[in-house]
């Protein structure tokens, strides 16, 4: 089995999630399975599929500032995608390609993240059950989801941290934003600007490597019609009030 890989992008957020949904339309038609990595322009905020996105996120904010929201097919929690300061990847395979068990499959690919920083000389572990951690703090949080047979994970790995602004848009608590909460957030999750002075060319070349190795690959690109499906889902789901606010 031959992966294809898509090299780095840049969407606004609805074509972000819509492209999962099309490439995931395509491998569950006999496409070859895909890995891609995408940055996010403007900024933007996701929820997990079981959230409130009026609970999550303050959309004054978000609107004030020109960050998009938006409702992602998996679970977990709210995420700030800083467009200058993550690189965020995604694998969608037939089911059948990688464990059947939910732990195992997020063991597998994370490590596919871990060999990529391993290659600009990060050393990272997996923290189950879809965290990366680098000496105890998150770099790199992960969600998937399995439908029809098609397995789909993606994740980000966190190149800088715009703590304030990522404060201003979610709603993490109600209290003015603190020197000691930020400082929290400092102890808690870590950045790779904080071991490797790097591009993020650079980062994302170590991903490719860390991705593709022992991997019979080519670099390939989006269809035509993977493209124009991307752009109807996006407008009738993802940016879909219906979806975007039904819990």
């Amino acid at each position: 089995m031959r992966w294809r890989v898509i090299g780095l992008e840049t969407h606004d957020a609805f074509l972000n999630m819509a492209l999962d949904d099309s490439i995931s339309e395509s491998v569950r038609n006999g496409a070859d399975p895909t890995i891609r990595f995408y940055r996010w322009r403007p900024s933007a905020v996701s929820i997990g599929q079981f959230q409130s996105m009026r609970d999550e996120i303050n959309i004054p904010m978000c609107m004030e500032l020109g960050i998009d929201y938006i409702r992602r097919k998996t679970g977990g929690g709210a995420v700030y995608h800083d467009e200058k300061g993550e690189i965020t990847y995604s694998v969608i395979a037939p089911e059948g390609l990688l464990p059947k068990g939910i732990l195992e499959s997020y063991r597998v690919i994370c490590g596919w993240v871990i060999k990529g920083l391993e290659a600009i000389g990060i050393a990272a572990e997996f923290a189950p059950i879809n965290d990366i951690l680098v000496n105890g703090r998150k770099i790199s949080g992960n969600a998937q989801t399995r439908r029809y047979g098609v397995l789909l994970q993606h994740g980000t790995i966190l190149y800088d941290l715009d703590i304030k602004t990522m404060f201003a848009v979610l709603n993490v608590s109600k209290e003015k934003i603190s020197d000691k909460m930020i400082k929290s957030v400092e102890e808690r999750v870590t950045r790779v600007l904080d071991y490797k002075d790097i591009a993020q060319q650079g980062l994302y070349e170590g991903l490719l490597k860390g991705f593709t190795e022992g991997k019979e690959y080519y670099m390939g690109e989006l269809g035509r019609g993977e493209m124009e499906r991307a752009s109807e889902l996006a407008e009738a789901v993802f940016k879909a009030e219906s979806w975007s606010f039904m819990r």
